[in-house]
């Protein structure tokens, strides 16, 4: 099982779940995008609203529900759930912090955006905040290569990361604002580094300077 599966304290597991009215209905057009006879294909995106409602990991009985609905055995949905580190088989904290420490990251500093998260929070990786906020864990690669190192809280990419700005996101959060995500440096999106090199009278009109002018 990896990291991203065994964070958290253990709990007692519910005993009972089900989708609420409103997941009933998204299950529904959920599955009428795949064809007849073929529900089961379903299993990840209902899996990932069974999450969503638990309030970001699925218990056991939330995992058979999911089979259940879908007409598979309770094993088949457990083996995707429990393959995909997508999947938090227990609790993790309110913000759920994912720091990529692949190759990319790496060499632009991931390691000091892992260890700011550590001291910020008194935590280590694969840890949750005694006051249940926050979890850490390390992951990876989350495919904002080109913006590294970055960190995925929730479902909001915070990239171009320093140990500063990541100190900064985490006080955000820990005062209940939602921080600006995206690039944390004034870079554009996905721009280069230096500057737009393309369509350069676009950037000019949106006030960002091409690379190598001052």
């Amino acid at each position: 099982m990896s990291a991203a599966h065994s964070h958290g304290p253990a709990v007692a597991e519910p005993t009972s779940f089900e989708f609420t009215a409103e997941n009933i209905e998204l299950a529904k057009r959920i599955i009428a995008k795949y064809p007849e006879g073929r529900q089961q294909s379903a299993v990840m995106p209902l899996l990932d609203l069974a999450q969503r409602q638990c309030g970001g990991w699925l218990p056991k009985v939330a995992i058979d529900y999911v089979a259940h609905y879908l007409d598979m055995a309770p094993i088949r949905a457990l083996e995707v759930a429990s393959f995909y580190t997508m999947y938090n088989l227990k609790p993790v904290g309110k913000h759920f912090v994912q720091v990529c420490t692949t190759t990319p990251c790496w060499l632009r500093g991931s390691d000091e955006v892992l260890h700011a998260c550590e001291k910020k929070l008194g935590i280590k990786a694969g840890q949750t905040t005694p006051d249940g906020q926050f979890t850490v864990i390390e992951v990876e690669c989350l495919g904002a290569c080109v913006n590294a190192p970055m960190m995925q809280i929730g479902d909001d990419f915070y990239e171009d990361l320093t140990a500063e700005t990541t100190e900064k996101i985490l006080d955000a959060l820990a005062r209940g604002e939602k921080p600006a995500t995206g690039p944390q440096n004034g870079r554009i999106r996905a721009c280069a580094s230096g500057g737009p090199t393309t369509l350069i009278e676009s950037a000019i009109k949106a006030g960002v300077k091409p690379a190598g002018q001052a």
